[in-house]
């Protein structure tokens, strides 16, 4: 134990930090997509050429052997999706922390947007993702990789937009995916006289700690629905105040 010690260098513990810290990150980043699902399959075909060659079973060994004898590039056909985007989170710097002056710039955008859309009685559904990811339900939506912008948020959700049904989904200051369905609320004592974009906020924020904004077209009012709780009528002072608190800080 004690020659172990002796010979263990600090270029070893900063080596398993990154690798630990990598490994963290991709997990985070592929978590509830189609990429976890396939990194899953990708496993299962490896334990299968492990156990052709323990039971010494020829020809399912060799027809493994070569179809992972090109495993570097088989992940990057398979994957080249996640690792575009990933490269993307990279040089942006937001895979290595936070970046709040985009936050604070994406949400006055948000608002704005939000504030406009209510004048015009146009229905909306903004959703913030916090610590819990929103990746399943970003997965059955249209990909946006997108900068938030007033001019964009307002496009996708008006009734001419072939995405304005669903929700605009907010992850670390950039819109990730519009057109996303959300599961609906099951809970009883919620009101009958809400719509479907506001049972939807409620049913995501009582499986999640999303934060959603929610434009109502009837009555062109703004409410914020979180842990499965509606506060309605905000003005665009209230709104900035608690998005922050909630979503930046």
């Amino acid at each position: 134990m004690l020659e172990l010690l002796s010979n263990f260098r600090i270029q070893d513990a900063v080596d398993i930090v990154l690798i630990a810290f990598v490994v963290y990150h991709i997990i985070d980043l592929i978590r509830g997509t189609r990429a976890a699902q396939m990194l899953l399959g990708l496993a299962v075909v490896f334990l299968t050429y492990l156990s052709s060659q323990y039971f010494d079973l020829y020809t399912l060994n060799w027809i493994l052997d070569n179809f992972l004898s090109s495993f570097l590039l088989l992940i990057v056909v398979i994957f080249q999706n996640d690792i575009r985007r990933v490269l993307t989170q990279v040089g942006a710097g937001s895979l290595f922390g936070r970046d709040r002056r985009m936050e604070h710039q994406s949400l006055e955008e948000v608002i704005r947007s939000v504030v406009g859309l209510a004048a015009k009685r146009i229905g909306a559904l903004i959703v913030f993702e916090r610590e819990v990811g929103l990746n399943e339900y970003i997965e059955v939506g249209t990909r946006l990789d997108a900068q938030v912008s007033r001019e964009l948020v307002q496009s996708i959700f008006l009734p001419t937009s072939p995405i304005h049904d669903g929700a605009l989904i907010v992850q670390k200051g950039r819109m990730t995916a519009a057109g996303c369905f959300l599961p609906l609320t099951t809970n009883p004592s919620v009101s009958k006289t809400l719509g479907t974009r506001h049972r939807a906020a409620i049913g995501l924020t009582e499986e999640t700690d999303a934060v959603v904004v929610v434009v109502s077209e009837e009555e062109g009012s703004i409410s914020l629905v979180r842990e499965g709780r509606i506060t309605r009528d905000l003005d665009a002072g209230t709104l900035r105040a608690t998005l922050i608190k909630l979503v930046v800080e």
